[in-house]
């Protein structure tokens, strides 16, 4: 069969949550787009596996129904009610996402195996407004005459599609970010993440908290343990790859060491079985705002470098970036206005205006793991005072709380008992 040719509003390469979010917000708004993937669905993601409040923010957005189907099935999400903080001196910290933890509340956060939670989402495309290409390899991306044309290959059969803009919702390796913006990150910007899934760990939380372990052996990084349903959790541990290529990590031996021999850990996994191997995957950090779109695309999710500093998360600004993604586009087919300057205004503004505040203090925070005497203090603080914890638990709901772990006269304050 010869090329095929396709007209269309917008092409996003990628169907993950970034990439399915601008659909799902595309198709309600009426826009016809194709979404090209290299992959078959379902498929594993290498992740951490851990949706916040915003992943539910955004999935209410959607469709409320969503979220509803996704805590009435334990058998596939675990729903989390808060978060656990290990300092480096074993001491833990219990912070709940919410106060005011009651039967029937429901968690405004979960964990699910990314092959679970990609496939739910991308079951849930408009296939009325969205034309899927799965197992699709992309070969080239031009762009011209106030247009963009993506050219890839399924199978035996050629395509070419032609569009007003592409969103690159493709992962830290973007082709749309490699073809359109002239460089890639900084290395300085990246983290490296190693998952492994076990069987049989020990002593969760029973509400089933996310866990962070800024044990001495990773810092500036972080061991995590993220319960999932049916006895399994994620077990691994992120870096920057700036002090992995300094001191030379070999980051499997040493997450793997630290599971066998650090006291804080080891007791956890006397009887856990790893299942399958241990991956890792890059992990583009949000230390600084990077320009996100041009002439004619988009860059979303990982492909933006959006996520977390600190935490790590990735998934629900994926989702966030998506759809607002989705708004500039419809925007853009309104005014018929696909530039830069439009984009700009439109888009990267906007995910700074809501997002920025956030990436700046998590930014703060990470650089704050590379003195572990100061984590320790505010811990063992915390531990002592339910006041200082109940601060802390707020920072988490309240950013104006939040920022004020950037500002010495915090630590101060806990100095002297102010």
């Amino acid at each position: 069969m010869g090329l095929q040719k396709i007209n269309t509003t917008a092409i996003i390469i990628g169907a993950g949550p970034a990439g399915a979010a601008t659909s799902i917000f595309l198709s309600q708004a009426g826009i016809s787009h194709v979404i090209i993937d290299k992959e078959t669905f379902p498929r594993d993601k290498v992740c951490g596996d851990a949706c916040s409040g915003k992943t539910a923010f955004v999935l209410k957005k959607a469709n409320p129904s969503w979220l509803a189907e996704i805590l009435d099935a334990p058998d596939s999400y675990t729903p989390s009610f808060g978060i656990t903080f290990v300092a480096p001196n074993g001491k833990p910290l219990d912070i709940p996402f919410t106060k005011d933890h009651k039967p029937e509340t429901k968690a405004p956060g979960f964990t699910v195996p990314r092959l679970a939670f990609d496939h739910y989402l991308f079951q849930k495309i408009d296939k009325r407004y969205a034309t899927v290409f799965q197992g699709a390899k992309v070969t080239d991306l031009t762009q011209a005459d106030s247009k963009v044309k993506v050219a890839f290959s399924q199978g035996e059969n050629e395509y070419e599609v032609e569009a007003s803009v592409v969103v690159g919702a493709d992962g830290d390796k973007s082709i749309v970010r490699k073809n359109f913006l002239d460089k890639s990150n900084s290395p300085k910007s990246y983290a490296i993440g190693l998952r492994a899934y076990y069987e049989g760990v020990t002593g969760l939380h029973k509400d089933n908290y996310i866990e962070l372990h800024f044990l001495p052996e990773v810092l500036p990084g972080y061991f995590w343990i993220f319960p999932l349903p049916n006895g399994m959790a994620n077990v691994g541990v992120g870096i920057s790859s700036e002090t992995v290529r300094n001191k030379k990590i070999n980051l499997r031996e040493q997450m793997l060491a630290a599971i066998k021999n650090n006291p804080a850990i080891s007791h956890r996994f006397a009887n856990a079985k790893l299942q399958d191997k241990i991956q890792g995957w890059g992990l583009p950090l949000a230390m600084e705002r990077e320009q996100m779109s041009g002439d004619n695309f988009i860059l979303t999710g990982d492909a933006a470098s959006l996520i977390d500093p600190f935490s790590g998360e990735g998934i629900g600004n994926a989702l966030y970036s998506g759809m607002l993604a989705a708004d500039a586009i419809k925007a853009a087919v309104a005014k018929k206005e696909f530039s830069a300057s439009f984009f700009k205004e439109a888009y990267d503004d906007v995910v700074y205006k809501r997002l920025g505040d956030e990436f700046k203090i998590s930014a703060t925070l990470q650089r704050l793991c590379k003195y572990p005497w100061l984590f320790n203090f505010v811990v063992n603080k915390a531990y002592k005072s339910p006041a200082l914890k109940d601060t802390i638990s707020c920072m988490f709901t309240d950013m104006d709380l939040r920022d004020q772990l950037r500002k010495p006269s915090f630590y101060f304050k806990i100095l002297f008992n102010l």
